[in-house]
């Protein structure tokens, strides 16, 4: 008799839960929404050939969504991203197909990109894509600036083993018939 994955358990648990629609508010939408900007510029700044890419994009909006998530991103003159008026049209629709967030958290943990469907502008998805090949964030140095080189070397480190363990258990899972579990 094969034995089901608890990761299946647990979603279909999830699922047919009778839990009411909660919607956060808007407030907490929005400062998750600014939060996400500031982090992605944080990135693009330290790569000059991903602001140039982008400033050449300028005005050009970007709406970006995941199952009742969604939010827009607008091209700056300086290269950046900020939040676009939410009245904007989108040049181009970027929507995670993957409806299941376990799924999602799989086919991270594997090291692979989720199915996105693109609509829209195909140059601005062009730039879109070559900043998600080329564009990575070092989070290495940004800790070495707040905690110093050895500390952040060693956390770096340590999550990274811990990001290999997983990704070789989730590959290991895949392996197996669904609903059967590695024993």
């Amino acid at each position: 008799m094969a034995t089901q994955s608890p990761f299946s358990i647990l979603e279909r648990l999830l699922q047919n839960l009778p839990l009411p629609k909660l919607q956060p508010p808007a407030w907490a939408v929005s400062e998750v929404q600014h939060r996400i900007v500031l982090l992605l510029n944080h990135v693009l700044m330290q790569e000059s050939e991903a602001t140039a890419r982008l400033a050449r994009q300028k005005g050009r909006v970007m709406l970006v969504q995941w199952r009742s998530f969604s939010f827009k991103l607008q091209a700056t003159p300086a290269g950046l991203l900020d939040l676009a008026p939410s009245d904007a049209t989108a040049d181009l629709v970027l929507t995670a197909t993957e409806e299941s967030p376990m799924a999602m958290v799989q086919t991270a943990l594997r090291g692979d990109k989720p199915a996105i469907r693109i609509e829209g502008d195909v140059q601005l998805a062009a730039e879109v894509n070559w900043l998600t090949e080329h564009v990575r964030w070092d989070i290495e140095e940004d800790l070495a600036r707040i905690l110093g080189d050895v500390p952040a070397r060693v956390m770096c480190q340590w999550v990274l083993n811990m990001v290999m363990g997983l990704r070789q258990f989730v590959a290991k899972a895949s392996t197996f018939a669904p609903g059967q579990v590695a024993r």
